[in-house]
């Protein structure tokens, strides 16, 4: 006889434990299925918590080759590779323990296999076992991409998840791609001491964000000494006797690039294969995301999805809002529909990238009358004494109430700076009301200040 549970979790990374573990709060019987050989999911193994770790290192290590600048005097600094991958491990060891506890504690119960459904509320795990449930979760979170560049996967070269498991420096990477993913790891692997060519296809890495925002980094990447070049076609990828071999085309002329390493960071695809989605009458989107409504209900509403696999927004904050929601609504509660006009979003880069709140193309796409101020950190005292001069804050607030509905900022600590927009956004608060604020001189934050008057006065 099939094994029957209130609620089965297909994946056990961020959106899948967030909604076991909400629908266990009014539900006994909670199963997680999950076929990983390491329990935690993508951002504890091989994503957020291990990059950002290896990140912050290297940031660490380019301030100490810049010690000059600030009247020091450091004669060598350099990475211990055995060190730096140690120390990450040790980082994410106690992350990565607390989330396998979880999932393994005795208030779930946990299947370590695959799983497919085999009718409208019907899962088969791998050795044939039958599982049915009220309501299910998919939150299978995403894969490595493969574009279908010529040779590309034939030549196996490097995922994110090579790169952030190296215990020595490459002499030399190529790096494909120019999302949050690639423009991360090539300023790691440059401020490690790799030479580092970025290849993109977009005039623009970090396309996702402002073009103003994206020229700040491809200034400060081509500054530090990678060769960055955008605004390519690839046309075959090649493995040779020293490495990787790369030929694409740029400003009408056929360029090669030869390394030891080669990067795939050409974006990441939702994890369906193997799912048996048309046997639930689930559908997927052209993106291969699966459609699901503001509810993150399926084509099956008996089934939901979250995370990576769903959409529209890859970020781990997002996922976990997600799971909560879609197990509130799938055991009777009351659920909000996610707030996306309230999203955080952020690239680790140095500087880094952040913004919270309405685009400014979607606001204009809305027809929302708006007035926008920015302020350099070139020009703010706080950056300048830290020698972190690149970038700026702008903020955008609708015209007729002075309300915020949008912040970007392009400098140092951009990702923790964000937050005091945020929070105004989230609570709809004005320009005069975040001005009501306190805030500290000398502080990277209140450079917020200046852009801030400037919206209250236009």
């Amino acid at each position: 006889m099939p094994e029957h549970f209130d609620y089965i979790v297909i994946g056990g990374g961020s959106a899948g434990y967030a909604a076991a573990r909400t629908a266990r709060e009014t539900r006994e019987r909670v199963a997680i299925v999950d076929a990983a050989d390491t329990l935690g999911g993508l951002c504890i193994l091989r994503g957020c918590m291990p990059s950002k770790t290896l990140i912050y290192s290297a940031e660490i290590l380019h301030l100490a080759k810049l010690a000059d600048r600030f009247g020091l005097n450091i004669p060598v600094a350099k990475a211990d590779m055995p060190r730096l991958h140690q120390r990450k491990l040790d980082t994410i060891a106690e992350f990565a323990e607390y989330r396998q506890e979880q999932l393994a504690s005795d208030r779930f119960t946990l299947y370590r296999s695959k799983a497919s459904f085999t009718g409208a509320r019907e899962l088969t795990i791998a050795d044939g076992t039958v599982l049915t449930a009220d309501k299910f979760m998919i939150a299978t979170g995403s894969s490595v991409a493969w574009p279908p560049v010529p040779g590309l996967k034939e030549s196996e070269p490097w995922t994110s998840d090579d790169v952030l498991e190296l215990d020595h420096l490459p002499e030399s990477v190529i790096v494909l791609g120019g999302g949050v993913v690639a423009c991360e790891l090539a300023q790691l692997l440059h401020r490690l001491g790799s030479r580092v060519t970025q290849i993109q296809r977009s005039p623009h890495i970090l396309k996702e964000h402002s073009p103003e925002a994206s020229t700040v980094i491809e200034e400060v990447f081509r500054g530090e000494g990678i060769e960055l070049i955008t605004d390519t076609q690839l046309q075959q990828v090649e493995r040779t006797e020293k490495g990787f071999r790369v030929t694409f085309e740029h400003a009408g002329k056929t360029i090669v690039r030869e390394a030891a390493h080669l990067l795939n960071a050409l974006g990441r695809k939702p994890a369906t294969d193997g799912l048996g989605l048309d046997k639930a009458g689930i559908e997927l989107r052209k993106s291969g995301h699966i459609v699901t409504n503001e509810l993150q209900q399926t084509t099956n509403p008996d089934v939901y999805a979250a995370g990576d696999v769903a959409g529209p927004h890859e970020i781990v904050h997002v996922a976990i809002l997600q799971g909560e929601l879609a197990a509130r609504h799938a055991t009777g509660r009351t659920a909000q529909p996610v707030d996306y006009d309230a999203l955080v979003s952020i690239v680790f880069t140095d500087p880094q990238i952040a913004y919270v709140g309405i685009p400014e193309p979607d606001l204009k796409e809305r027809g929302i009358d708006y007035v926008s101020a920015d302020y350099p950190f070139d020009d703010h005292g706080k950056s300048i004494l830290m020698e972190a001069k690149h970038g700026f804050v702008k903020i955008h607030a609708e015209k007729s109430t002075g309300r915020v509905v949008g912040a970007e900022c392009v400098g140092k600590d951009a990702s923790e700076l964000i937050h005091s927009l945020a929070v105004g956004v989230a609570l709809k608060a004005t320009a005069a009301d975040l001005l009501k604020t306190h805030w500290y001189h000398p502080t990277l934050s209140e450079i917020w200040t200046y852009p801030l008057e400037d919206v209250l006065d236009g």
